[in-house]
């Protein structure tokens, strides 16, 4: 049976979206890890399933597979495909959805037809929130085994974990060395997703990021956010931030410890198909 889907990206951070509206669509790790395959599948960092709701208020429920098979509980930049997708298959027409996900909820806002905002939830600080072990709760944290070196760290949870490292170039930055040793270092029981972000002026950061599950990506919206609001907790940002990922710009916005930060950007379709060699249940 094929599988049809289409494909999409925010800021060359790429998905398969798959609707699982009608009928599920059940994807072991094995299967999820083909699609994922740029050589021998569709190729993306992450599959987004658009799934009926779980709960009376959403709209919508939002499942995120990694390019390993393993689930995601957050993705800023899928969010943002979820919601264009959403509306131009003739789900709804709705401009603001409601979408439940693994740990939670997130608000969906279409700005214009190519402009989306998201809702990413409140940033939470504390190590047992993040998941990380061995600390109380600080701003910053320090490794002294990561790739052979000390690491110097902020950390929070946006639904997802993620540790952010501050560089002074984010073009030198050691990611192919630190991130991948970060991502699975034991203090983050569930890994962590690793920015290296460079702040460029309280409104202006540059920004890469190596994802749990995927490597290094063009761009990742969760770790956008998760760069801004601890630089505006240290208070070196303001409450608006531009974002410069590799894969283009997008914008931060946080207002105090006790609201949500949202993540605004662009999300663009760039084919259909249908895959007809995965092992979809």
């Amino acid at each position: 049976m094929a599988l049809a889907f289409t494909k999409m990206h925010g800021l060359g951070n790429d998905f398969v979206v798959l609707d699982a509206t009608r009928a599920p669509i059940a994807l072991d790790e094995a299967s999820a890890r083909h699609i994922a395959d740029r050589r021998f599948g569709i190729g993306c960092d992450q599959i987004l399933i658009v799934e009926p709701p779980r709960s009376a208020e959403a709209d919508f429920a939002y499942r995120i597979l990694n390019a390993d098979g393993s689930e995601s509980g957050q993705c800023g930049n899928g969010a943002r495909c979820f919601v264009r997708y959403v509306r131009e298959a003739g789900l709804t027409d709705k401009r603001r959805i409601v979408v439940d996900i693994r740990d939670g909820q997130m608000t969906l806002e279409a700005l214009d037809d190519d402009t989306f905002a998201v809702a990413l939830g409140v940033p939470q600080f504390a190590p047992a929130r993040i998941p990380l072990l061995g600390f109380e709760q600080a701003a910053t944290y320090r490794l002294d085994d990561v790739a052979g070196q000390s690491v110097t760290f902020s950390a929070v949870s946006l639904g997802n974990p993620h540790a952010v490292i501050r560089v002074p170039d984010v073009a030198t930055a050691e990611v192919e060395g630190i991130g991948p040793a970060l991502e699975r270092h034991p203090a983050f029981p569930e890994r962590v997703n690793v920015g290296f972000c460079e702040i460029v002026a309280r409104d202006h950061v540059r920004l890469r990021v190596f994802e749990r599950g995927a490597g290094e990506t063009l761009a990742c919206g969760s770790g956008a956010a998760a760069a801004v609001v601890t630089g505006i907790a240290a208070g070196d940002l303001d409450a608006d931030v531009r974002v410069d990922l590799p894969g283009g710009t997008a914008r931060i916005h946080w207002e105090s410890a006790d609201a949500p930060a949202v993540l605004i950007g662009p999300a663009e379709r760039v084919f259909e198909g249908k895959l007809v060699s995965s092992d979809q249940g």
